[in-house]
């Protein structure tokens, strides 16, 4: 029979997105968890209402992302990484989080190590490094370099997000996915993908349509900060052409 499990990567605070593909896996009584690999905060206004969504279901598990790092560097006064305008985006949306989500954000791992039918499989943020930190974004990754950065790994699948496009490989060794932004796109589509492992671990790469006009407004109604570049290089100027 197997196992079926859906992941979703950089919800990005876009609400809109997530109950689209929440609703999808709901109507698959089959799928039977969700791995959440971070990024849930960020980029997007709908902080609260992404968080509210996620941690009231008892069936996904969370890996924490830099973005969640940079919230709970914000929230206990120390030093973070983002400067200039993406540090002013950050804490605008921290100054507007619930702070009841504070102990569970602090409380997130940097990765899982789960095992379903006898399958390992890896549910990381981003790869890490010897310390536990993310390593830089390679913008033109490979199989070959990822064999080369698992060679001593005995996972047989590694999933992971933080580079918003979609990547999914192979190798004799294992799977590699990054199912692509689930909040992020330059399309009205949520996408997240479906694992169904048995003997062998197959991948559904899915889209779901989602009316994200109200969202892409919300950006100018309130004034969010960098608003003009994170329309642009996160959803692809999309709400110019909105009708």
């Amino acid at each position: 029979m197997g196992t079926k499990v859906a992941v979703i990567a950089d919800v990005h605070g876009n609400s809109s997105a997530l109950r689209s593909v929440l609703d999808d896996i709901d109507k698959d009584s089959e799928i039977q968890h969700i791995y959440c690999v971070g990024d849930m905060v960020g980029i997007g206004h709908e902080t609260n209402e992404v968080l509210e969504l996620l941690f009231s279901r008892h069936d996904i598990s969370f890996v924490m992302g830099n973005h969640e790092e940079e919230f709970i560097a914000i929230l206990e006064g120390r030093e973070s990484r983002s400067m200039g305008g993406e540090k002013e985006h950050h804490e605008w949306l921290v100054s507007r989080m619930d702070k009841k989500f504070t102990s569970k954000l602090k409380e997130l791992p940097k990765k899982i190590m789960a095992e379903h039918e006898g399958k390992k499989i890896l549910f990381i943020h981003y790869h890490l490094d010897s310390k536990n930190q993310f390593l830089t974004i390679d913008n033109a990754p490979s199989v070959i370099k990822l064999d080369d950065l698992y060679i001593d790994s005995p996972v047989n699948m590694v999933c992971f997000g933080h580079h918003h496009p979609l990547h999914f490989y192979k190798s004799d060794q294992r799977l590699y996915l990054n199912p692509g932004s689930l909040g992020c796109y330059d399309k009205p589509f949520a996408r997240y993908a479906v694992l169904n492992i048995a003997a062998n671990i197959d991948v559904e790469l899915k889209e779901i349509p989602y009316n994200n006009r109200d969202f892409l407004l919300a950006y100018e109604d309130l004034n969010v900060p960098v608003k003009d570049f994170i329309l642009k290089v996160f959803h692809g100027d999309q709400h110019l052409f909105l009708e």
